[in-house]
C-alpha cells in the first residue's frame, strides 16, 4: 500500500527522534529506498507534471528535516559540497546520476575554498539511495533528466556552507 509524504514523514520523525544518528538516518535511507519504488508516490511527487529544480514537500515542524522532490532536466555537473552542519539522503528515482565522493585536502580558511581529491565515483540508479553525513563532500553528476527524493536534516538554504574546489 503507497505511503502518503505525510505518513513517510512521520516514520522519519519516529526513526530519527529515537535515534537521531548516523544508525537512525540509515535506517531513512533504506526507508527512502522503499519509496523510491513505489510508483504511486513517485507519480504525486515526480510525476509528468512535476518540473521544479526543488521542491519542498514536509518539513518537520520539530526535528527540522525536509523532503524534497528534484526533477533536473539536461545535463550538469555540481561542485564539490558538503550541507554545512547537517547531512542528506540522496534517492534516485528515476535516471542516473554519477556520484563522485571526497576527500578533503585542505580545510577552507579566511573564505578561499578548501581544496578536496575524490576519493571514489559510483553511479545512483533508480531505487538507490545513499546517505551523506554531516561535512561529507560529494559532487553529482547528470548527463539526462534526473528525478530525485531528497532529504535534508536541516533546509540547507538556511545554513551556512563551506565551499569546496577540487584540487
Amino acid at each position: 500500500m503507497t505511503q502518503t509524504i505525510e505518513q513517510f514523514g512521520s516514520r522519519c520523525h519516529d526513526i530519527l527522534k529515537q535515534n537521531p544518528g548516523p544508525e537512525g538516518r540509515e535506517e531513512v535511507r533504506r526507508d527512502l529506498e522503499k519509496m523510491l519504488i513505489d510508483e504511486d508516490f513517485l507519480a504525486a511527487h515526480l510525476g509528468p507534471d512535476a518540473d521544479a529544480p526543488r521542491r519542498i514537500i514536509y518539513e518537520d515542524p520539530e526535528l527540522k528535516f525536509c523532503i524534497l522532490a528534484h526533477v533536473f532536466q539536461g545535463s550538469n555537473e555540481s561542485a564539490p559540497h558538503d550541507h554545512g552542519p547537517t547531512w542528506a539522503i540522496y534517492g534516485q528515482a528515476r535516471g542516473t546520476t554519477e556520484m563522485t565522493e571526497y576527500d578533503i585536502v585542505t580545510a577552507s580558511k579566511d573564505g578561499e575554498p578548501g581544496k578536496v581529491e575524490a576519493a571514489k565515483t559510483y553511479k545512483m540508479d533508480p531505487g538507490m539511495a545513499v546517505a551523506y553525513d554531516v561535512g561529507q563532500v560529494h559532487s553529482p553528476k547528470r548527463t539526462g533528466e534526473t528525478r530525485l527524493i531528497r532529504i535534508e536534516g536541516v533546509n540547507v538554504t538556511t545554513v551556512k556552507r563551506t565551499p569546496y574546489e577540487r584540487a
